[in-house]
């Protein structure tokens, strides 16, 4: 198999953090306008041909078995990979055994030139060179032989792909006349409803014009960094081929999504305090009426302000000399460090503004505004 050398450029990575949240968002809300039909879709067909056609998924998306034909393909691919791995071992080692080999031939030589009772040892060196260098030959036969078995075998899905993306609009179409005819499903009992018996936040039948902005942008910030999740199944699901199909392991994958991810975690912190997802201990609190929910809310604010200013503050300070001297990961792919240490203030104002919003709504709660439960 053809070895992989692309490296993920840094403007494709920071323009890829930007972008495809907002195309997904584009799409998400375009399905939710279009008429009801059928699930198959066609451009789906043929990404999963492009991205994993090697291994039949898009025949099985479409329905079709024919796709339990790629598999045994596939794992033989898999076991050639193996096997050229191994070869590729075998022929570094019979070359270093070589190396080793001409160099001790060339200390017993020197040692015969200086006494002549040495002269034994040349021809035992000699001996052991000519069996090293017969062995080389045969690594490189058996390496030449496993370098030639993955690469018919990746022919054979190659030409099998070619022939299934000339079907896939026939068996896409197939595929939704089934499902068109298919009953609809029935909507879940009532007792598997997820929220139901779980006590509600006071504070959500409260709204004024601040806080709606607020809890929207917390919103924003929230989708729009979960959906970077479905980019880390593509960087990863890159790694794994480029490793265990092209023998290609990438210095990249890694690193790039462990900050991608640190990021997610700074910025989503404002959408998980809007949603009650952040961990506390309620078991009092849960028994109080929402006046007195809102009472120790607005009380415990006070050491909730305390920690997001301190983290916001510190965090400009860290990220303001990140971008003072543009800083760099000291690793080979040597991406910007600075945008990542700047989502910590990002983040905390984020959280802030959200806790804000909150401490409003609570007070509204205090003050009597609304309707109350529990009094």
């Amino acid at each position: 198999m053809p070895s992989l050398t692309f490296v993920l450029p840094h403007w494709m990575y920071w323009s890829g953090l930007l972008l495809f949240p907002l195309l997904a968002m584009f799409i998400v809300k375009r399905e939710r306008i279009r008429p009801a039909g059928g699930k198959t879709s066609l451009p789906a067909a043929y990404l999963l041909l492009i991205i994993s056609g090697f291994a039949g998924l898009h025949r099985f998306y479409v329905r079709s078995l024919v796709g339990m034909i790629y598999i045994p393909i596939f794992l033989a691919l898999l076991w050639g990979n193996v096997h050229t791995r191994e070869a590729r071992d075998a022929l570094s080692a019979a070359n270093e055994t070589v190396k080793i080999a001409e160099f001790e031939l060339t200390q017993a030589q020197t040692a015969a030139t200086v006494n002549p009772d040495n002269a034994a040892q040349v021809s035992v060196k000699r001996e052991a060179l000519d069996k090293a260098r017969q062995a080389q030959l045969d690594a490189e036969d058996n390496a030449t032989l496993w370098h030639r078995i993955p690469r018919y075998i990746a022919l054979v899905l190659l030409i099998l792909m070619i022939f299934d993306a000339f079907r896939l609009p026939q068996l896409a179409q197939r595929c939704q006349a089934q499902e068109t005819r298919a009953p609809p499903v029935a909507p879940p009992p009532d007792w598997m409803d997820s929220q139901a018996g779980i006590d509600r936040d006071p504070t959500e039948a409260m709204h004024t014009r601040v806080t709606n902005f607020i809890d929207k942008l917390s919103g924003f910030s929230g989708q729009f960094v979960a959906l970077w999740s479905i980019i880390a199944v593509f960087i990863y699901y890159y790694e794994v081929i480029a490793r265990y199909v092209f023998n290609s392991p990438t210095d990249w994958a890694h690193e790039s999504m462990f900050l991608m991810f640190g990021m997610q975690y700074l910025i989503s912190g404002a959408y998980a305090l809007r949603e009650g997802s952040h961990v506390r201990v309620d078991v009092v609190y849960a028994l109080l009426p929402d006046r007195g929910k809102a009472i120790v809310d607005v009380i415990s604010s006070l050491f909730f302000f305390i920690f997001t200013i301190a983290l916001l503050w510190t965090g400009w300070i860290f990220a303001s000399d990140a971008v003072s001297v543009w800083e760099v990961s000291f690793t080979e792919w040597a991406i910007q460090y600075w945008p990542v240490k700047l989502a910590i203030p990002v983040g905390a104002a984020l959280i802030t503004l959200q806790g804000i919003a909150h401490l409003i709504k609570d007070i509204l709660v205090v003050a009597g505004k609304g309707e109350l439960r529990g009094t």
